[in-house]
C-alpha cells in the first residue's frame, strides 16, 4: 500500500473511531453507562456489533477511551492555565476553582456522567493515573516558576507538587466533590486553596 493510501486509511479510521466515541458518550450520558451496549451504539450508527468491534474490543475499551478524551478536556485547560502571564500564585488557584467548577457542571450534574465516571474510577485504570501524573507535571513547573520568582521557599517542586494535589483533590475528585456537597462540617474552596497555598511559601 502507497504512503497515501496509508494516510488515507489512517485518516478513515480515525474518523471511524470518533464517531463511535462520540455516539458512544451521547448514549452513555442519555442512557447511563450501566445501561448502554455495543449493540446499542452500532445500531445507532447503523453499524454491525462486528464493524464496532473492528475498533474497539469490547465496551470497557470505549468507556475507557471516553474517560480519556474527558479527562484530556480538563488537562487542556490546566495546561493554559498554567501558561497564563500571571503570577504561580494565582495560576494554582485558578486551576483548582476551574477543575472544582468542571467538576460540579460536567461530572455531577449531570448524573448518567457521574456514574461513568465512578466506573473508571473503580476500575483504576492507568489512563487516570497518567492524568494525575500530568497535573503535578504541570503543579510542579508552575512552583517552580513561583520559587524562581520568591513567591514561594525553597522546596522540591515535585514533591510539593503531589502534596498540593494531595491537599485540594477534595476539590477535584468526582466521589469526595460529590460527598462533600451537602456537608457543612468540610473547608470551603478558597479557605482549602488559600491553605494549600500558604504551606508552599
Amino acid at each position: 500500500m502507497s504512503e497515501a493510501a496509508n494516510i488515507i486509511s489512517d485518516v478513515a479510521r480515525q474518523e471511524n473511531v470518533t464517531r463511535i466515541l462520540d455516539c458512544a458518550e451521547r448514549l452513555f450520558r442519555h442512557y447511563g453507562y450501566g445501561k448502554t451496549n455495543v449493540a446499542d451504539i452500532a445500531r445507532e450508527l447503523g453499524m454491525s456489533p462486528a464493524n464496532i468491534y473492528r475498533f474497539f474490543a469490547s465496551k470497557v475499551e470505549i468507556h475507557q477511551a471516553v474517560c480519556g478524551r474527558m479527562l484530556g478536556a480538563s488537562y487542556k485547560m490546566a495546561y493554559e492555565i498554567s501558561r497564563l502571564p500571571i503570577s504561580a500564585e494565582e495560576r494554582l488557584r485558578r486551576y483548582v476553582h476551574a477543575q472544582y467548577k468542571m467538576t460540579l457542571e460536567v461530572m455531577l450534574d449531570e448524573q448518567k456522567v457521574h456514574e461513568m465516571v465512578i466506573v473508571a474510577l473503580e476500575r483504576d485504570w492507568g489512563v487516570i493515573d497518567k492524568h494525575v501524573d500530568s497535573i503535578h507535571d504541570l503543579f510542579a513547573e508552575i512552583i517552580r516558576d513561583g520559587i524562581e520568582a520568591g513567591e514561594f521557599r525553597e522546596q522540591d517542586p515535585v514533591i510539593a507538587s503531589r502534596c498540593f494535589g494531595a491537599a485540594t483533590v477534595i476539590l477535584c475528585h468526582p466521589q469526595m466533590v460529590a460527598q462533600c456537597l451537602a456537608k457543612t462540617n468540610r473547608a470551603m474552596p478558597d479557605d482549602l486553596i488559600d491553605y494549600a497555598i500558604k504551606a508552599l511559601k
